[in-house]
């Protein structure tokens, strides 16, 4: 398994596992893409095989996750509107057309990971970037990639990867 921020977690491999599922299912809007802004996260992203563009993207799911509910899956946030491990809203997956869509579906960690998968290929797709200046791609649902000092600590986390290095 490529190396994760939730690996301490009893949970952490199968997330993984389900969240590399998942983001096979998007392969045309995310792993088969070359986002402009890629190369700041994930230097060797042109260059690598699918399977480790796929951990790139679980990678950087795995660290949004640590500043949105520290992998917490029954986090609740937002006055109890944010939901889970990537503190999704149920309007927000009843939107984007998420398998899980309420309070208790979004508290399964694996099941709020594959809807946080499905509405990263759908922003990634749009914008063709990452995330750019912190508030496009997949910046426009987790905030914490506004904030350039954690931006720029994920950015570092994943570039560090093995699966990054080309």
């Amino acid at each position: 398994m490529p190396p994760m921020q939730w690996d301490q977690r009893p949970e952490g491999r199968e997330w993984t596992r389900d969240t590399l599922d998942a983001l096979q299912d998007h392969d045309a809007m995310l792993a088969a893409t070359v986002p402009a802004d890629v190369a700041t996260w994930c230097p060797g992203y042109a260059e690598a095989p699918i399977e480790d563009r796929r951990a790139f993207w679980a990678g950087l799911m795995s660290a949004v996750a640590r500043y949105e509910s520290t992998w917490n899956p029954q986090a609740s946030g937002g006055g109890g509107r944010y939901i889970g491990v990537m503190q999704i809203s149920p309007v927000s997956a009843s939107y984007h057309q998420c398998e899980a869509n309420t309070v208790s579906e979004l508290k399964d960690g694996s099941e709020n990971l594959e809807c946080a998968a499905q509405m990263m290929a759908k922003a990634v797709a749009r914008d063709g970037l990452v995330v750019g200046g912190g508030n496009r791609g997949i910046g426009r649902d987790w905030m914490p990639f506004r904030n350039a000092e954690k931006r720029a600590a994920m950015a570092a986390w994943t570039r560090a990867q093995p699966y990054c290095q080309g």
